[in-house]
């Protein structure tokens, strides 16, 4: 098993074939030795940028290519799998900032979006800590909310929503917490296709318990699961986009484990993200 080779190989079958109207993610997957759903995420950790927006961006590249070489931007457009010209239109000039039927005016610079490759870079080592638990079923008690999914900075909902449970629901939160991870923990899940910026999922904000749920809050039932749970110490947020990065990069190719469906866990050990050696925990819930 090499999967850096595997990685490479699926993206090769990705790029020869970009001219598909669909392109199968799940056969690129086969490619790369795991299911659609661990591909997808892997390749985001890797990547930077979601599996789907980088197969529109490289159409889109090609596509302008295409433009420069002569071609007809209904011939394009229908090449590159868009429905209509309006819509190929739209995309085009999100991408390069003008439309395609002025890629050949004079001055017009075309944005290049160059076709990716899987590098192995051997730096320092540093140690992971994580452990592997075995949880029975159990809830998560809080409030949930449909938020829009944000790579960088602080998500304006997701403060909203802290502010809505305010520190008298934090208290109430906290007194029914008697499963491990103890204390006020943010969950994920239900995600939209590609994770894209923008695109929405659920958050959560509760406890994990056993109790009843109390009036005013919500319940999600967590079922049976094997969880990876990762350590990351350090300045917040770095330290815990560097931990997210390496789960994908590092240990989930070389670990036998894959991601499996249900939520993804934060738990924080205090309040105060100033601290240098701010303790995280990254709840993963994996399969063999």
């Amino acid at each position: 098993m090499n999967p850096l080779h595997d990685l490479n190989a699926a993206l090769a079958y990705i790029e020869a074939h970009l001219l598909d109207r669909e392109v199968d993610v799940r056969a690129a997957a086969r490619i790369a030795g795991c299911s659609e759903y661990h591909f997808r995420r892997m390749f985001a950790a890797l990547a930077g940028i979601p599996l789907s927006a980088y197969i529109r961006r490289r159409r889109l590249t090609l596509a302008a290519q295409d433009l420069a070489a002569g071609a007809r931007v209904t011939d394009v457009a229908l090449k590159y799998g868009y429905e209509s010209p309006d819509a190929f239109a739209r995309a085009f000039h999100a991408e390069h900032g003008f439309p395609p039927s002025e890629v050949r005016q004079p001055g017009r610079t075309l944005r290049a979006f160059s076709r990716m490759a899987f590098q192995l870079i051997i730096r320092g080592g540093t140690d992971m800590h994580y452990r592997i638990v075995e949880k029975e079923a159990f809830r998560i008690v809080g409030i949930m909310r449909r938020v829009k999914l944000q790579y960088e900075g602080v998500n304006p909902e997701i403060a909203a929503m802290w502010k809505e449970l305010g520190l008298q629901g934090i208290q109430e939160l906290k007194a029914l917490s008697n499963v491990e991870p103890l204390g006020i923990l943010q969950a994920c899940l239900n995600f939209e296709e590609g994770r894209q910026e923008g695109s929405t999922l659920d958050q959560w904000i509760g406890v994990a318990t056993d109790r009843p749920c109390p009036p005013g809050f919500q319940v999600l039932e967590v079922p049976a699961l094997t969880w990876a749970v990762f350590e990351a110490v350090g300045p917040f947020p770095e330290a815990l986009q560097n931990t997210w990065a390496r789960i994908y990069a590092e240990w989930l190719p070389s670990s036998g484990y894959e991601v499996a469906p249900g939520p993804e866990i934060l738990w924080n050990e205090g309040d105060d993200t100033t601290s240098p050696r701010f303790r995280s925990e990254i709840w993963l819930p994996v399969k063999r």
